[in-house]
């Protein structure tokens, strides 16, 4: 199982090893609320679009496998997109082009192409677990990043599209407000990676 979870996160075929997963990881890990939203958008567009083509394999067109399965992903992306509108449209807005990243690291990952010869519950287990692994490490990064680079805790909802769970209104050093940025969120992979590389030597 660690094994499995090792190659998840960090193998060849993991979500994190292509540009896209590793945008999203960056753009959605800033606030906890949006990594939350992200979090329910993977496992959203993972089991659905991993259901949708089980349902429609013996209907698909061999021919223009790719072109379907991006538009599979992107309308239930839509989907997704639509039904967070309705709940907070302030939240749907801000979250949008992170969603839109959602089909592509599905189909970037190969998870829909991967498990063709498997039954519909290790389909449904396999992209549950995947969308559920890249999720979690969102949120954790969302942990860290959060309290260290704006002082607060978010959760989404409300009419301004979070609610703050606890804010303290202090000033803090441009060292701790870097982590709130894109280049705080490289540094802080850069040092999970490194930390990881050496307990793998250690090993």
């Amino acid at each position: 199982m660690i094994a499995k979870l090792r190659h998840r996160l960090l193998g060849n075929a993991s979500p994190l090893s292509t540009l896209c997963g590793g945008g999203l990881l960056i753009m959605a890990s800033d606030r906890l609320a949006h990594a939350l939203t992200i979090l329910g958008a993977l496992l959203w567009v993972y089991c659905l679009s991993t259901l949708a083509v089980y349902a429609g394999s013996k209907v698909f067109p061999r021919r223009g496998g790719s072109v379907l399965l991006a538009f599979l992903t992107s309308f239930v992306a839509g989907i997704f997109a639509l039904l967070l509108w309705i709940m907070s449209p302030l939240c749907a807005m801000e979250m949008f082009f992170a969603i839109s990243l959602v089909p592509i690291v599905c189909i970037s990952s190969g998870i829909l192409q991967k498990t063709e010869s498997q039954s519909l519950k290790e389909r449904i287990f396999n992209s549950l677990w995947e969308a559920l692994v890249l999720g979690i490490v969102i949120v954790i990064f969302a942990i860290i990043r959060e309290p260290l680079g704006y002082l607060s805790l978010s959760l989404p909802g409300g009419p301004q599209g979070i609610v703050l769970l606890f804010s303290l209104e202090k000033e803090f050093f441009l060292p701790v407000h870097l982590i709130a940025g894109s280049c705080g969120a490289l540094l802080l992979l850069g040092y999970f990676l490194g930390l990881y590389r050496r307990y793998r030597e250690e090993k």
